[in-house]
C-alpha cells in the first residue's frame, strides 16, 4: 500500500489521512492486548490521529470512563511513538471534579485528568463533546484559551454542535479575542446526513473548519452486517438498527452492493470513501476491533469512487 495523502485539518497545522482512528472500543469492546496490536498497525499504515474521550467507556457496567485514554496512554509510553501521532479527546460528557459539561472548572480538571491517563503534556486536539447552554459561551471558550496558553491543548474542536451555536462561538471569538473551534465532530454517514448537511456544512466550509464525522459505518450497519431482524443479534449494537433496516438501510446497502461489485471494495471501504468526498469532511472516525478490520478499514485511502457512483450513493440515502 502507498503511503496515504494526508490532509489538513481546517486552518491548523494538523494533518490525517482521510481516516481518523476511533479509540471508543479500547477497553470496551476490545481489551489492552488487541488495542495495542491495532495502534501499532495503525501508524505503520501511516496513520497519524487517534480519536478518544474522556467518557469512552462509562456506559459499561462498572466502568468509570477514561479506559480508553488509559489503554492509550499505555500504549504511548510503551511504543515510545507519541511524536507520531495526534491525540484527540474531549470533554464535557463525564461529569467530575469542577462540576459538569463545559463549566470552567470542569474542563480545567477534566483536561488535567486526561493529560494523566494519555501520559502526555498536551493534547493535539480538544474537543467540547457537546454543547453547554448553561455555561456562557465566552466563558468556556477562556477556560480552553488558558490550557492553550499553558501548551497543554493546541487545537480545539467541537462536536454536537449545532450550526446557530457553532457560529456565535466563532463571532465570539472573534469579536474578544478567544480561541476558535477549528475543527468539528458531527454524526454524518450516508444513511445519517441530516445533522451535517446544510447549514452546518455550509457554516464549515465558510469558516474552514476541519470535520472529522463519527459514525462513519453508522454503528456498523453500512458494513453489511446487518441486512434482516435475525442479524440484529450479531453485536452489542445491533438493536439500534431496526430503524434503519424499515427505513432507508435496505436501499442504501443495494446501491452499496452494486458499488462494490463494479469496483472489487468492501462496503465499509465504500462508505468511508463516499464520506471523504463530501464538502468540508478531512476524514471520518472509524473504529477496529482487529488488525484486519483496520487494513480493510484503511483500504478506503486507496479507493477512488467516480461521479456517478457518489451520485447514485448520495441519492440511495435520499
Amino acid at each position: 500500500m502507498t503511503d496515504p495523502v494526508r490532509r489538513r485539518l481546517g486552518a491548523t497545522d494538523l494533518e490525517t489521512p482521510p481516516l481518523i482512528l476511533g479509540g471508543n472500543v479500547f477497553g470496551w469492546t476490545i481489551d489492552r492486548a488487541e488495542s495495542f496490536r491495532i495502534l501499532d498497525a495503525f501508524v505503520d499504515l501511516g496513520g497519524t490521529m487517534i480519536d478518544t474521550a474522556d467518557v469512552y467507556s462509562a456506559w459499561v457496567d462498572g466502568h468509570r470512563g477514561g479506559e480508553s485514554e488509559t489503554i492509550l496512554g499505555e500504549w504511548l509510553r510503551q511504543s515510545g511513538k507519541r511524536d507520531r501521532v495526534l491525540i484527540a479527546t474531549k470533554v464535557g460528557m463525564l461529569p467530575g471534579d469542577g462540576g459538569e459539561k463545559l463549566a470552567p472548572a470542569r474542563i480545567a480538571a477534566a483536561a488535567e485528568g486526561s493529560l494523566a491517563r494519555l501520559g502526555t503534556d498536551h493534547i493535539d486536539l480538544y474537543y467540547a463533546h457537546q454543547d453547554d447552554e448553561d455555561t456562557p459561551q465566552a466563558d468556556y471558550l477562556a477556560a480552553f484559551g488558558r490550557l492553550i496558553d499553558a501548551g497543554k491543548v493546541r487545537v480545539l474542536g467541537a462536536s454536537n454542535f449545532r450550526a446557530m451555536r457553532l457560529k456565535s462561538a466563532l463571532d465570539l471569538a472573534t469579536a474578544e479575542g478567544l480561541p476558535r473551534f477549528h475543527a468539528l465532530q458531527p454524526e454524518y454517514n450516508l444513511v445519517s446526513r441530516h445533522k451535517y448537511e446544510g447549514e452546518l456544512q455550509n457554516l464549515c466550509v465558510e469558516h474552514n473548519i476541519g470535520v472529522a464525522p463519527y459514525f462513519g459505518l453508522a454503528a456498523g450497519f453500512l458494513t453489511g452486517k446487518y441486512r434482516s431482524t435475525e442479524d440484529l443479534g450479531k453485536s452489542v449494537r445491533g438493536g439500534g438498527m431496526t430503524e434503519l433496516l424499515e427505513g432507508k438501510g435496505k436501499p442504501m446497502l443495494a446501491a452499496m452492493d452494486a458499488v462494490a461489485a463494479e469496483t472489487g471494495a468492501t462496503l465499509p471501504q465504500i462508505a468511508l470513501a463516499w464520506l471523504a468526498t463530501q464538502e468540508g469532511v478531512v476524514a471520518p472516525i472509524a473504529s477496529a476491533t482487529s488488525v484486519a478490520q483496520l487494513e480493510e478499514l484503511v483500504g478506503s485511502w486507496q479507493l477512488r469512487l467516480t461521479d456517478e457512483q457518489l451520485a447514485r450513493l448520495t441519492d440511495a440515502g435520499v
